[in-house]
């Protein structure tokens, strides 16, 4: 069989390119269709014996650096990609990549992050976040979104199998798109981390610093508990207001290395998260490391802590209920850190690599005979 790989794009390292990174180790020389690469980017350390063959907007101005600017001509630019040849398409998409047009002795199999949030459920979300609820700008931004719903319709019948990133995507995908989906989880390199039983005395978070991802509420809820430490590591373009609504029991450490994130995760006495994610990875990360998890009860998170074992939850996502949740957190018994590294081991990059391998091959037999 000949297989391609079809990425949105490929700027910033993060989950997505970690499942990208997992398949090319199953699959090293298969091509990669994107449309956008930088080519000096982070991305680059992944990309080894392959090659990858960007879209039309790889050579539009500034799109290695403003690619969002270019959401209207996505969809445009992912139908161009000439996939002939190929017989097993794998796009990984959070918006876009599985929309590339395939033939009928093509199988393609799309391993779905999610649906594109900002075009379905959380529009408003995204919106509001942005300042655009009213107004000229909101109008247009509506309208695109529109387009972008009616497009993203167009493309579902064009996946012969979906493999979902969590039970939480699955059911996403059967709400939106009346389809079954495969549960898969992200590949977690869970033997980069070792487990520290000893813990010290402060908390930690670990994100990109966008709106979505909630580290504000964070920070408000260590601003209501000034005997509590919170360290914060991540960049983004909220860095600078977090700074200004911070305590100072709160530190802010900025963009840190892998052996900086690993040894902070080892150490810390739990590590906090109040985001919505698909799956997220990092709690899973802080896990291999013995390290409990305070988390915002939904989404991906349900699938990956255990309440009581591995970590708890909070409900509401204000500064009060995660504040709360960290002092019954205090008044807890203490979390045994091997049972929580035994939990995280379920999510390994080796299992990752078993499932995928059987999935395909299998759907491959049947389609191919």
């Amino acid at each position: 069989m000949k297989i391609c790989f079809v990425h949105e794009y490929l700027i910033d390292f993060g989950g997505a390119e970690q499942v990208l990174k997992g398949l090319l180790e199953l699959w090293p020389d298969a091509p990669i269709f994107t449309l956008i690469y930088d080519e000096n980017g982070n991305c680059k350390d992944i990309i080894q014996s392959t090659r990858v063959i960007g879209s039309f907007l790889n050579k539009m101005p500034f799109s290695k650096r403003k690619h969002r600017a270019y959401l209207p001509l996505m969809p445009l630019a992912i139908e161009q990609l000439d996939l002939t040849g190929y017989d097993v398409v794998i796009s990984a998409s959070h918006a876009i990549a599985k929309g590339v047009i395939t033939g009928p002795d093509q199988l393609h199999i799309s391993y779905l992050h999610t649906p594109m949030r900002y075009a379905w459920d959380m529009q408003t979300a995204y919106l509001s976040d942005g300042g655009l609820e009213k107004g000229l700008r909101s109008f247009i931004t509506r309208s695109l979104l529109h387009y972008l719903r009616i497009w993203d319709m167009r493309t579902v019948a064009g996946v012969d199998h979906y493999i979902a990133n969590s039970q939480f995507i699955a059911r996403r995908i059967m709400k939106l798109y009346k389809r079954e989906a495969t549960v898969i989880h992200p590949p977690v390199e869970i033997d980069r981390f070792t487990v520290r039983e000893d813990k010290e005395d402060f908390y930690v978070t670990v994100s990109r610093l966008v709106s979505y991802k909630k580290v504000d509420l964070i920070v408000r809820a260590f601003n209501l508990m000034p005997d509590r430490k919170l360290v914060v590591m991540g960049d983004g373009p909220e860095l600078k207001s977090l700074k200004a609504i911070g305590s100072n029991n709160i530190s802010f450490l900025g963009f840190q290395s892998d052996r900086v994130i690993e040894d902070t995760l080892q150490r810390a006495r739990a590590f906090v998260y109040a985001a919505q994610e698909d799956f997220g990875i990092v709690p899973v990360e802080a896990q291999a490391c013995g390290t409990p998890v305070i988390a915002y009860g939904k989404g991906g998170v349900l699938e990956t802590v255990v309440p009581g074992e591995t970590g708890q939850f909070f409900y509401q996502q204000t500064p009060e209920s995660l504040a709360d949740a960290i002092e019954g957190f205090e008044r807890s018994q203490p979390f045994d850190p091997l049972v929580i590294r035994k939990n995280a081991e379920r999510f390994s990059k080796n299992r990752f690599k078993r499932e995928m391998q059987a999935f395909v091959e299998e759907k491959a037999q049947a389609y191919f005979g």
